[in-house]
């Protein structure tokens, strides 16, 4: 059975006070500035006032830099945190000092394990690689600890991919040889003869942001480019000239094979004594990718049988590789030492690039860059952001209408929208609301890598429903709607006629807005503080409720109404700059028309 999710149960009144509300066990946060107010009135007469605020850094977050980083990058972050740079620490250094960091950046040689994520404490909210693998962190233990992974994916790929073609060229001529045969005092013009490149067929296998720009350059060289990849789309590969191919395809037919694929359990070894057979005799071999997608004691058998006639590799199993290694040591293959990214430019740009996703994460923006997360890509980021404002503060709004001692199990969010299902991806959306309904009640930090993780944990089901409308689709959504069922309310007006509570928004210029309220339409703005007011429809009472707030020197920022009928009931939903006081709560909650009403702090 699912453990439910449990609000805070309110025995006494803490605003202004210095008691606070008992939580459940599993919940260690304080539910801050959380009252209750009433007086000897009719039983329907209810006055609550509830708050709930998001955490932020009361003092610079600290960054550890554990591998060195371009002065740019370092420059950048130092604008925004405290920077601690460590280079070469031990795995037991390394979990000694995560505990008093935020984020972590690293390369390919820092090793951040399981072990690592544990040893924070929940402190650490961001890994950043800078570059483009990130087989060196445990992505399944960051998500597991809510730590987004960032990495920098394209400041290197042109010095990657220029690299790949070097090896390619310097392998085909025997650079490498030729120059340490003359270096030794030799003339041995015969010895290194090569081969060309035109008219060769180059298999690329992982047709990436750098697989596909080699195969641009190859192509330039004169060279006929297939390409082997399995989420690639054909378009794009047809569009540089290159053929996509299956992968026996592709090993059988090439002269030359450049492989730009991640280590993944899938690309272990996926070059070995079986696929070496199945290539074409005196294949020749280029590796800037990973070391582990070779397996390299079956590399040197195939060199010595001659089935591959050489190799040139950036990269290995095991870094530095051993100095007498038979595969560094072989005659026919040219080694660098994980070069691909390092150009001046290139280095300079991981920085700046890595420095801006750790940075923006710490802020709490939006990465497009995780891959612990969503991809999302930056254009879409950038037109879901105030959507995905306003489903946050949903989710805030609905779980601190659910009265004390209730359980929060199963909640439901309706997307009404012009768009097709397949152009509106709420995965995001989903997150933010999964973290307005989850923070304000525990200690968890939730973001968009551990909500679905987070939420089943705690036994929290969100259901989802698409509500395509009629219409032009060039806003992404027209409203956001979050339910909360099986529940009682704090607020009786916030319960749908379903039973449920219900709240529900949109967003105008830019800007999240509350437009429903159980079944109360209302408008304003969600910014700063909230209150609701249930109320007898008659005059006068925007301005007296106006007038008890400013004469508190409460700025209005936002007011709205919305009625069953004329002179029947009214929720009046009003906006505030300023945290009103207890004695302007009750003020408030004085006013005879007034039947109950809801203090709310996004």
């Amino acid at each position: 059975m699912m453990a439910s999710l449990k609000t805070p149960t309110l025995k006494t009144p803490s605003f202004a006070l210095s008691s606070k509300p008992r939580l459940p066990s599993a919940f260690s946060a304080a539910f801050p500035n959380t009252a209750r107010f009433s007086r000897s009135q009719p039983q329907r007469r209810r006055f609550l006032i509830v708050t709930a605020s998001s955490s932020s850094f009361s003092n610079k977050p600290t960054v550890l830099v554990a591998e060195k980083l371009g002065e740019a990058g370092l420059t950048l972050l130092k604008e925004f945190a405290n920077v601690d740079c460590s280079y070469n620490l031990s795995p037991e250094e390394l979990c000694t000092k995560i505990s008093l960091c935020d984020a972590l950046i690293v390369r390919s040689g820092t090793k951040v394990n399981r072990e690592v994520f544990e040893s924070s404490g929940g402190r650490l909210k961001v890994v950043g690689r800078a570059g483009v693998g990130i087989d060196n962190v445990d992505l399944s233990a960051a998500t597991e600890h809510g730590c987004l992974v960032v990495n920098a994916p394209t400041a290197n790929t042109v010095a990657a991919a220029e690299h790949g073609i070097a090896l390619l060229a310097a392998m085909a001529r025997n650079v490498a040889q030729a120059d340490a045969s003359v270096k030794a005092g030799k003339w041995q013009r015969n010895k290194y003869v090569g081969v060309s490149l035109v008219g060769k067929t180059l298999a690329v296998l992982g047709f990436g942001k750098v697989g596909s720009e080699v195969a641009r350059r190859a192509k330039g060289l004169g060279m006929h480019v297939i390409a082997h990849d399995p989420y690639a789309p054909a378009d794009r590969a047809r569009a540089i000239g290159v053929e996509l191919v299956s992968f026996d395809e592709a090993i059988a037919t090439a002269d030359f094979i450049s492989l730009h694929m991640p280590l993944t359990p899938a690309t272990n070894k996926m070059l070995n004594d079986e696929t070496f057979a199945k290539m074409k005799k005196s294949v020749r071999i280029v590796n800037v990718a990973r070391g582990g997608v070779i397996d390299e004691e079956a590399l040197v058998r195939a060199l010595d049988a001659g089935t591959v006639a050489q190799a040139a590799l950036d990269v290995f199993s095991e870094e530095p590789p051993k100095q007498d290694s038979k595969l560094v040591q072989h005659e026919r293959v040219t080694v660098t030492p994980h070069l691909g990214a390092s150009t001046m430019e290139a280095q300079e740009g991981v920085a700046i690039e890595i420095a801006e996703a750790v940075v923006g994460a710490l802020k709490g923006e939006l990465a497009a860059t995780a891959v612990n997360a969503p991809m999302v890509p930056a254009e879409v980021l950038t037109e879901l952001k105030p959507y995905v404002e306003l489903a946050e503060k949903l989710g805030r709004l609905a779980v601190q209408l659910v009265a004390g001692g209730s359980g929060v199990k199963t909640v439901k969010v309706s997307y009404a929208s012009s768009r097709a299902p397949d152009d509106l991806d709420t995965r995001l959306l989903r997150a933010m609301i999964t973290k307005g309904i989850i923070e304000p009640i525990s200690s968890v930090f939730v973001n968009l890598v551990n909500a679905d993780y987070t939420a089943k944990q705690r036994g929290l089901r969100i259901t989802e429903e698409r509500i395509l409308l009629d219409g032009s689709p060039e806003s992404p959504l027209e409203s956001i709607q979050v339910q909360i069922a099986n529940v009682e309310s704090k607020f009786a007006s916030a319960m749908s006629e379903s039973g449920e509570i219900k709240v529900e928004g949109r967003v105008k210029d830019g800007i999240p807005h509350l437009t429903k309220v159980g079944s109360f339409e209302v408008d304003v703005s969600l910014e700063g503080s909230i209150i609701l007011c249930r109320q007898v429809d008659q005059p006068g009472m925007i301005g007296t409720v106006g007038s008890i707030l400013g004469e508190e020197n409460v700025n209005v920022s936002f007011m709205s109404v919305g009625r069953v009928a004329p002179r029947k009931h009214a929720v009046m939903a009003i906006g505030v700059d300023e945290q009103p006081s207890k004695e302007t709560l009750k003020r408030i909650g004085e006013v005879p028309a007034i039947e109950e009403f809801v203090f709310l702090k996004l």
